[in-house]
Formats: C-alpha cells, structure tokens, sequence
C-alpha cells in the first residue's frame, strides 16, 4: 500500500467519537451495523453518500471524545479510505492504525475542499489534491505502522507474525 486516492468530504475541528459513531448504536461491534451510521449526527445522509474509497479531511482534534473502538472500526467499515486532519486525540489516533485505518496529520488539511480527489503516497510523505495540483508534504508514517495498515490491523498483523513461527 503505498497510494490512496479519493475524493474528500470535509468535517470541521473536534469531531468527536460520539459524531463518528453515536453511543446509542454502540449495542453492536458488527461492523456492517456501525457503517450504515457513521457521521450521521454530523449530516444524516452521508452514509448513503459516502463510497468506498472516500476521504475524511478534517480539523484539528479528530476522533476527541470517548475512547471507543468503534469510531475507527465504523469509518473504515464503511469504506472510508484515510482520514487527513491536523491532528488527533491520542487514543483515536492509536485505535485507528490497531484497526487498520490509515491517518494522516496535516496542517494545512483544511485547504482541501470537499468534493476535490486527493491522492495520498505514504512512502514519499505527498498528498497531491488532483484537482488543484497543490501538494502537501507531511511525516510519512513509519514502516511497521505502514504494515498494520497493509495487514487490516493490530489483530490480523499479530495473527501474521505467529504464522511465521
């Protein structure tokens, strides 16, 4: 995995988990069950707007809040492809890549508009909004953080590593 390209919907600053996946839908870990919600505080219709493939680029402090799984588990279950912000609280941050979801920091994230497509290369540290041609350089995320990705997560990396043995 060393590309990710897709086309942007944009969310402001401090998008909590409880907007990402609402608490009243936290009866159920299915995955499936998560997507068909996620974002819908924020605009009930984007889960039947979101593709596969599509990219989250938000404010700064994406993913505050509680420190519940599921808030990465139902982006990436509904097929959003990265999230690109600023920055993001910590916990999120971890849960994001043990889930297999690819995150960025960007500082100027919000100079990307929705609707625009984005093309993100982890190994160079270049997002390349494509309908712009402007490009953004951000840290590349470390290799074994580049393998929980590529592997779906925490589980299915560790999982990886007993077959080796």
């Amino acid at each position: 995995m060393s590309k990710i390209t897709g086309k942007v919907w944009n969310f402001g600053a401090n998008v909590d988990t409880d907007v990402i996946i609402a608490a009243r839908y936290l009866n159920s870990s299915d995955p499936e069950h998560l997507a068909n919600h996620v974002m819908e505080d924020a605009d009930p219709d984007f889960p039947k707007k979101l593709k596969k493939g599509d990219i989250i680029v938000a404010g700064e402090n994406f993913g505050c809040g509680s420190s519940r799984e599921h808030a990465p588990i139902a982006l990436k279950a509904a097929g959003v492809a990265a999230v690109v912000a600023p920055s993001f609280a910590r916990i999120f941050y971890r849960n994001s890549f043990n889930m297999g979801l690819p995150i960025f920091e960007l500082p100027e994230s919000l100079e990307i508009k929705e609707g625009e497509e984005i093309s993100i290369d982890l190994d160079e540290g270049i997002i390349t909004n494509n309908t712009t041609n402007k490009i953004y350089k951000f840290i590349p995320i470390p290799e074994f953080m580049q393998e929980l990705i590529s592997t779906g997560g925490l589980i299915n990396y560790a999982k990886a590593e007993m077959k080796k043995d």
